[in-house]
């Protein structure tokens, strides 16, 4: 008989160590099964560099970011080190409207500054300012990998079992559970499933056991291959201090960047346009190619708005955005199945708050914000 589990997590990515780490921690028997290893570079959770900020323009994220707080102290503590940087975060541009989402911090109690453009070049002349500035300290950057391993070691001290190197292919009906099957063919039984396969998520619907009318409730999915560069600080900064993360929305043009940490031997910083990459099928079409086109767009704006940077990049990569139209998250559920999706660009930051919601809606324990549930919410969200 195959081996048997209360709940199989599918994807061992941030979302997913996050919710074997919440069951396996209220008692309840977990796997998770990944198609390589945890944090891989084939999905979006790798690496030591992901924004942590609370600026968002709608109170309900920014609310939940506070939320994510304490999972993130506590995780901490059992990794036994920090797994976010503070670094504060640097908002601008005429699209991201920072006295708009000064007013949001305000909402949620979030301490932030709204600076002129002088004010804000004369604190941190290595960035040109085009707009008001919105500062708030408590941002910082995520160290990703490590996150995710620290999720597995808390799930697996509950007695959560991983398994490497397991795709999944089907998850079937068996009785009053599921039968999932492996593209090997190996198999598992789980009395749930919760599948939080990142880009791989499109091409594993059609072979999970669900109604017609939640999948066809669930929004469209698009699976971006984005470009991240490296650029060299013009002067290193002095050791224990750190460049302000930063977003960056105007006419033509969203970009993000953040310390590149030990991705990049902490040398510079790192840049990246927002959906700035190509459409893919989904996480099997990646190809892991950088667009010279791409390149110098980047370059060209670290030339112009980051004169702090030398605009030669010395490390380039490629990673994985799973967007819904609306940038919502997804996390919803049926027959036991639960889907979640917390994707277009923005899921890290939540990833113990994550592992929560998703063990509670799995296992009944409580409502979470209908916001997340598409299945509910009806063709609106879709739109």
């Amino acid at each position: 008989m195959p081996d048997s589990f209360d709940y199989v997590v599918v994807g061992a990515g941030l979302a997913g160590a996050a919710t074997a780490w919440r069951l396996a921690q209220r008692g309840h028997q977990v796997a998770v099964v990944e198609r390589s290893e945890p944090a891989n570079h084939a999905g979006s959770s790798h690496g030591s560099a992901r924004i942590f900020r609370y600026a968002y323009p709608d109170t309900g994220y920014a609310a939940l970011v506070k939320e994510s707080l304490a999972g993130w102290k506590e995780l901490s503590a059992l990794a036994g080190f920090q797994l976010i940087t503070p670094t504060g975060c640097v908002d601008h541009g005429q699209i991201r409207k920072p006295g708009e989402l000064a007013e949001v911090l305000a909402t949620v109690g979030v301490a932030h500054e709204l600076l002129s453009p002088a004010e804000a070049r004369s604190r941190w002349p290595q960035f040109a300012f085009d707009t008001e500035v919105l500062w708030h300290s408590g941002a910082g950057v995520i160290d990703a990998h490590e996150s995710v391993h620290a999720m597995v070691r808390a799930a697996s001290a509950h007695g959560a079992r991983l398994y490497e190197d397991w795709a999944l292919a089907t998850a079937s009906r068996a009785g009053a559970g599921y039968l999932l099957t492996s593209e090997r063919g190996e198999e598992l039984l789980a009395g749930n499933v919760i599948v939080a396969a990142g880009g791989w998520l499109p091409q594993l619907l059609g072979g999970l056991d669900l109604p017609s009318a939640f999948l066809s409730s669930l929004p469209a999915l698009t699976v971006m291959q984005e470009t991240a560069f490296h650029f060299p600080y013009r002067e290193q900064p002095d050791p224990g201090t750190f460049w302000p993360t930063f977003i960056h929305k105007r006419p033509g043009i969203q970009t993000y960047g953040l310390p590149g940490g030990r991705d990049a031997d902490f040398r510079g910083q790192k840049v990246a346009e927002f959906n700035g990459g190509r459409a893919i099928a989904d996480a099997s079409a990646q190809d892991g190619l950088i667009d010279p086109a791409h390149r110098e767009r980047i370059v060209d704006y670290v030339k112009q708005y980051v004169p702090g940077l030398l605009p030669e990049p010395y490390a380039e990569t490629t990673c994985l955005f799973t967007n819904t139209p609306d940038e919502e998250f997804i996390i919803d559920t049926a027959h036991g199945i639960t889907i979640l999706s917390p994707c277009s660009g923005h899921g890290a930051k939540f990833a113990p708050l994550l592992g929560e919601l998703a063990a509670d809606l799995a296992t009944g324990a409580r409502e979470i914000p209908l916001r997340f549930r598409p299945s509910l919410v009806g063709a609106g969200r879709r739109a």
